[in-house]
C-alpha cells in the first residue's frame, strides 16, 4: 500500500468518525460522543464547530466532554 492510499484512507476514517460525532451529538447521545472522542484530538476549526453543535443542542454535558477534548496542530 502507497503512502497516499494510506493517507487517504486515515482521512476516510477522520471525516467519518467526525460526521459521527456530529450525529451523536445531535440525537443527544452521551456515551457515543464519550466514546468517539475518548483519546483522540481534533483540529482546532473542528472543535469550534462541534462546540457550536453542542450548544445548539442544548446538551451541556456533551459540551463539556467537547471542550475538555485536546486539540490537534
Amino acid at each position: 500500500m502507497t503512502s497516499d492510499t494510506q493517507d487517504s484512507n486515515q482521512d476516510d476514517q477522520t471525516i467519518g468518525n467526525f460526521a459521527a460525532v456530529k450525529t451523536s451529538i445531535a440525537n443527544g447521545d452521551v456515551d457515543e460522543v464519550k466514546a468517539r472522542l475518548d483519546g483522540k484530538s481534533i483540529k482546532p476549526l473542528e472543535k469550534g464547530y462541534l462546540i457550536d453543535i453542542a450548544k445548539l443542542s442544548g446538551n451541556s454535558e456533551i459540551l463539556k466532554i467537547i471542550e475538555a477534548t485536546p486539540e490537534s496542530e
